[in-house]
């Protein structure tokens, strides 16, 4: 029993050890920045005319297009994999760029949402065609909105307003770079964007903590 217990700590625990903090790595990373400075939101039109802004949230920014209810799907995948687990986050939000003209289509699919749980932090904002592919394209993204003003791929946006991703190398050391997140894809949004996202609240929480920390010295 006592040769067991030498074995288990000599070999199998920093075997362990290992495997929890390689899975731990990118928690810790930074997250790059891929787009600095894009344009605020506050003068577009919204279903309770209530004023959308970005600065000052952790923002999941998507591009629907005129079939709303044709991806409803994705919306589920969105809600389930990405916002239920973070809701709590005061400063979390989910923003969807609307063609205007698309606000019945919003209103039933709000409808469906409601059964998954609370809409609370759920934004849509409405505008004229020329409006969103001006937007868009002030994001600086390879990809491009087809020609019904929509996209399944969603976005990070920080509390500055900056888009986030991945640019550089892995941690295997390949080249990658990644500006959205598939909603079309679940094991996309489960593995990749819920760790991205997990990076930028970390930030934020590790901000915090500093600021108070530093405030408690003074």
């Amino acid at each position: 029993m006592k040769k067991n217990l030498v074995l288990f700590v000599l070999f199998i625990l920093p075997i362990v050890a290992y495997l929890f903090f390689a899975s731990g790595i990118n928690s810790f990373a930074k997250l790059p920045t891929i787009t600095k400075n894009i344009p605020e939101l506050n003068s577009w039109k919204t279903l309770d005319d209530k004023p959308v802004a970005l600065t000052g949230k952790i923002t999941i920014l998507g591009f629907i297009g005129q079939d709303v209810l044709k991806h409803k799907g994705n919306f589920f995948n969105l809600y389930e994999k990405i916002f239920d687990r973070n809701k709590n986050f005061k400063d979390f939000q989910m923003v969807m760029i609307m063609p205007d003209g698309t606000q019945n289509q919003v209103k039933e699919l709000q409808k469906d949402l409601l059964k998954l749980g609370t809409q609370a932090g759920w934004n849509f904002a409405f505008g004229t065609p020329e409006q969103i592919n001006a937007f868009y394209n002030k994001l600086g993204l390879v990809g491009k909105l087809d020609a019904k003003l929509g996209t399944p791929n969603v976005f990070i946006i920080d509390k500055k307003r900056n888009l986030r991703g991945r640019k550089g190398h892995d941690k295997k050391g390949k080249s990658e770079y990644k500006e959205g997140y598939n909603t079309i894809f679940v094991s996309e949004l489960y593995n990749e964007m819920t760790d991205d996202v997990k990076i930028i609240l970390a930030e934020y929480r590790l901000a915090l903590k500093k600021n108070h920390n530093a405030t408690r010295q003074i």
